[in-house]
């Protein structure tokens, strides 16, 4: 199963006054998710399932994408890592799951998968991390494929 995981691109200010899942994409952070989509579009397997987090910024970073996505409650701001394994089905999952969400809950999710302590990983903004679970000599294994930045590209 492939998993892959995209933090949201440049949000407006978090000290923004109002609700913090109405917090939308800055002139920037549009641009890094443009980037990143055109990338992802050529990268990403048929049949790739797209879920976001109901928070308006991610959602606008899914939308550049320009595919179908699903938004799932699980995936808001402060989910657990549990939460999103669960969402997609992880390890024994039929297909490919993009999951557009939040720091620092997507740095959980790869430290857990890579055994690294959870405070020691962070998804930069706009940035995508490409894990696929394989299955070697009886034994489950997460294999880190990419680390895309927006700025890279």
């Amino acid at each position: 199963m492939d998993l892959i995981l995209w933090r949201h691109a440049e949000a407006n200010d978090a000290g923004m006054v109002g609700d913090d899942l109405a917090r939308s994409l800055t002139p920037r952070g549009e641009k890094q998710a443009a980037r990143m989509a055109a990338w992802l579009d050529r990268q990403l397997p048929e049949g790739v399932r797209v879920l976001a987090s109901p928070a308006r910024r991610t959602e606008q970073t899914a939308m550049a994408l320009d595919r179908r996505y699903k938004l799932r409650a699980e995936l808001a701001p402060g989910a657990a890592a549990d939460d999103v394994l669960a969402a997609v089905g992880w390890p024994d999952g039929k297909s490919a799951v993009l999951v557009v969400g939040h720091q620092p809950t997507l740095g959980q999710v790869v430290a857990r998968l890579l055994g690294l302590p959870s405070e020691l990983c962070s998804v930069r903004k706009g940035a995508v991390w490409w894990l696929r679970s394989r299955e070697r000599d009886g034994q489950l294994q997460t294999v880190l494929l990419t680390v895309q930045s927006p700025e890279l590209l």
